[in-house]
């Protein structure tokens, strides 16, 4: 496992730089995931807009206006911020400079590097508005076509996804919530997919309301990107470790250095005992410990089965062998690697809706198959996976496979009830059909 890229660069190529431990693998492997789904979303809209299905909003705006002292300041307090934590990381001889997540949310930093930074972003600020300083200020008109606020749409993605995944994993897990709330909403692990797409979507909806921006036609150009991105994201889940695992497969074993191998019969009820305390704490109960016995096909490896995911960003587990420092640890005994199936799984289906999105024209009816794929895919790899469940009715659901459950009756409503419209007027009539009128 590689909690950040230094371990990964330090096993790959053997090189030192203790700089690149302020990049998280998973969070880098999620900037990449949103760069995948802005670059694909980017695309549609384009080929939206040629298509004549989507329209540019005329915005008045103010040139030619001096720096004010409020953008100054806003610039210099930035500015300072980037030197005082993020470069006081490189040049920090604190202890706490180790963990790139406790030094960000510590009082330790860089005066000297947040005061240049700081004047040197407010200054470059000072001189850009001056530069293009007119003698009177005027109002003048832009078109903004929706491809142009891509930028602004993963923003939006990206803070409200945030916040929605820490909310939705506080919900799953209450007791480390109630614990220490402040730790479990700041910190860069424990995030629920499901909690981001729900409140990503709201402010997304909200944005193309406020913009005129149609938003079914939104929703379908950013379906094939937001299933690229769940699959890129989950390669990030597998590298660094977070927790986001499957339940045991007691067909194998881990070695004290976290190698897997083949268990001997009756070997599983032997490491559960030994690790009682462990596995008590996860579960309960030594009897509530879910596992399945899967033994890999000759012509795959063990590690596509069974994982101890050593070097965990969460250090889950117990210690490995012969490791000092952080992320020590590694599972007692081997679980499914799920973020591994669902990398490939949504790749997958993210190939299939980029080779369909052009012969469905009914506007939503992508959007509608891509909730129905992506509800069954997780509905699914839930049987395998380690979450809290819930007591319905006698019942015992995760959230997830409740949300997803909720994506699948969406999806297929959406497919089935979302017609093509038909045209309003005689001058529609003589117009080349495009895809609201075709079926």
């Amino acid at each position: 496992m590689y909690p950040n890229l230094y371990y990964a660069f330090k096993d790959l190529f053997g090189v030192d730089w203790g700089y690149l431990r302020l990049i998280n693998s998973f969070g880098f492997f999620v900037a990449i995931s949103f760069i995948c789904a802005a670059t694909t979303l980017s695309l549609e809209l384009k080929r939206k807009e040629r298509l004549g299905l989507l329209f540019p909003e005329e915005k008045m705006v103010i040139v030619g206006k001096p720096a004010s002292f409020a953008s100054i300041l806003s610039n210099f307090i930035l500015g300072f911020l980037l030197g005082f934590k993020f470069i006081g990381l490189f040049i920090s001889s604190s202890p706490l400079a180790q963990n790139p997540q406790d030094f960000i949310f510590s009082y330790e930093g860089s005066w000297p590097a947040g005061l240049i930074c700081g004047i040197l972003i407010a200054g470059l600020h000072f001189w850009e508005k001056n530069r293009h300083k007119l003698p009177q200020p005027e109002e003048r008109k832009f078109r903004l076509w929706p491809h142009d606020r891509v930028g602004d749409l993963t923003i939006y993605a990206a803070i409200f996804g945030f916040l929605g995944a820490k909310i939705f994993n506080s919900f799953e897990t209450w007791d480390d919530f109630v614990r220490n709330p402040v730790a479990s909403l700041f910190s860069f692990s424990g995030l629920t997919f499901y909690g981001g797409l729900i409140c990503a979507a709201l402010a997304i909806w909200y944005y193309a309301k406020k913009h005129k921006i149609g938003f079914w036609y939104l929703n379908d150009a950013a379906a094939p990107g937001l299933m690229l991105a769940y699959g890129v994201g989950r390669i990030g889940c597998q590298v660094s470790g977070d927790g986001d695992w499957g339940i045991i497969n007691s067909a194998y074993r881990a070695a004290s250095t976290g190698k897997v191998s083949l268990a001997e019969p009756g070997e599983y009820a032997i490491k559960v005992t030994e690790n009682a305390g462990f596995y008590a704490s996860q579960f309960g109960s030594l009897n509530n410990v879910p596992h399945l016995s899967v033994k890999a096909p000759s012509f795959l490896p063990d590690w596509m089965f069974a994982y101890s995911y050593p070097h965990n960003v969460i250090n889950e587990g117990i210690s490995l062998a012969g490791c000092q420092g952080n992320y020590c640890h590694h599972l007692p005994i081997p679980v499914f690697p799920t973020p591994l199936y669902e990398m490939i799984i949504g790749i997958l289906l993210f190939c299939f809706l980029w080779s369909v999105r052009k012969k469905i024209t009914v506007p939503g009816k992508l959007f509608g198959l891509y909730l129905l794929v992506n509800g069954i895919e997780r509905f699914f790899i839930e049987k395998i996976r380690v979450n809290s469940k819930y007591d319905i009715l006698g019942f015992h659901p995760t959230q997830a496979e409740i949300i997803s459950f909720l994506l699948i009756i969406t999806g297929a409503l959406l497919l089935i009830f979302l017609k093509p419209k038909a045209p309003s007027s005689a001058t529609e009539l003589n117009t080349e059909p495009g895809p609201e009128q075709s079926s």
